[in-house]
């Protein structure tokens, strides 16, 4: 059996103001070609099928027509929910699509979901189990001790008696972690999953009975313990840290038990996400200019602020997303410790200090008014100084 595993599609995203709407559909459609070439008789998505809880009618209209085509194919499709995503509008009408053969488990139950597929070598189990917490977990299973979300995992794995002798797939949704605890982000996931410390973190092994295990979850792509447990990752650059990815997909073919082979197809997105470092001038020489369509993030190292120089830079990089400096004003803020900065120092000495490190200037008396109005209403300092 051939699988193809997607996740983190994050339909309708905005990076920096841009919409991402047109090159999430020419991607989809580049998936769906790779589908039909490949021959695959699964799709799986493992969460996050959109950037946010309720989507746009837009980011709707692209994932139904894609669903729509994936069944015109026709290949199975198994999806689950992710944290971004809505667990009842994500579920709406998926009773209906069964028929379809597409299959959707978007809210734990208190069931590990399984369906279950015949190939030549028997049956293929596929596991589905949504993004959970302990406490969703817990209410179905009080007589547990869950305190946390390995044990939760655990607790829902174990109810599913997955059987080890047979052939088994799971989807799943979490922060999981390798031998050395440590997972390499990709930059684009959202801050409460690049801080979760040890908190939301589930081991690998959890899924040691299982010959494939769909990941989502974390947007850069990757093995976590062994090589059968895999984020996909996002098929489309959000990040100025995820520029130098090559972005792929696992196609992963099953053969009898234990017979486990991925291939990781390369991904050819409509624009390229680049990071460009170095002055405005040699940046923007004519000799070295390429890509002009790409997305750009410019670090500038000008000692100087360039009046108007996202301006300047979109006459040639017209998706420039950022544009942010790099040189002695930023290297001597970020050499300064913020808790010795703040230490038996006043509001207006913070700022003054802050804006001359900033721009090599002093503040006017005009600015610091406006700053303490806002540090006020945000609470910062006291209404009646």
């Amino acid at each position: 059996m051939k699988i193809m595993h997607l996740a983190d599609l994050h339909i309708g995203k905005s990076v920096k103001d841009f919409s991402m709407i047109e090159d999430q559909r020419f991607i989809l459609d580049w998936i769906l070609v790779l589908a039909e070439m490949e021959k695959v008789d699964a799709v799986l998505i493992a969460g996050d099928v959109y950037d946010r809880s309720i989507p746009s009618e837009e980011a709707v209209g692209l994932f139904d027509e894609f669903i729509y085509r994936l069944t015109q194919i026709p290949v199975k499709v198994l999806l689950i929910s992710g944290n971004h995503d809505s667990d009842e509008r994500l579920n709406f009408g998926s009773r209906l699509f069964v028929d379809k053969e597409v299959y959707f488990c978007s809210k734990y139950d208190g069931e590990l979901y399984r369906q279950t597929f015949e190939d030549e070598f028997g049956p293929v189990n596929f596991y589905l189990l949504p993004f959970v917490k302990a406490s969703q977990v817990r209410h179905f299973h009080p007589e547990d001790e869950i305190e946390n979300y390995d044990q939760a995992v655990r607790v829902a794995i174990a109810d599913g008696d997955v059987n080890p002798d047979e052939r088994n797939v799971i989807l799943a949704h979490q922060f999981v972690a390798g031998r050395s605890g440590e997972v390499m982000l990709g930059g684009s996931e959202s801050p409460a999953v690049a801080n979760v410390g040890l908190v939301e973190r589930i081991g690998f092994d959890c899924f040691d009975d299982f010959d494939y295990a769909a990941l989502g979850h974390i947007h850069k792509a990757q093995s976590v313990g062994r090589e059968e447990v895999r984020y996909a990752g996002t098929p489309l650059k959000y990040h100025a840290d995820e520029a130098g990815d090559n972005k792929s997909i696992p196609i992963v073919t099953l053969g009898k038990k234990g017979e486990v082979k991925i291939e990781l197809k390369q991904l050819k997105p409509r624009r390229d996400l680049r990071c460009l470092k170095g002055t405005l001038k040699q940046l923007l020489d004519p000799k070295v200019v390429n890509g002009t369509d790409d997305y750009i993030f410019v670090t500038l190292t000008e000692e100087d602020i360039i009046p108007d120089a996202m301006g300047i830079f979109r006459q040639t990089y017209p998706n420039t997303m950022q544009i942010r400096y790099e040189n002695s004003h930023t290297r001597e803020i970020e050499a300064v410790d913020p808790s010795q900065m703040a230490e038996l120092r006043s509001f207006p000495e913070l700022m003054t200090d802050f804006y001359q490190k900033m721009y090599g200037t002093d503040m006017t008396e005009e600015e610091m008014a406006i700053m303490n109005q806002v540090a006020k209403k945000a609470g910062v300092i006291d209404e009646t100084n």
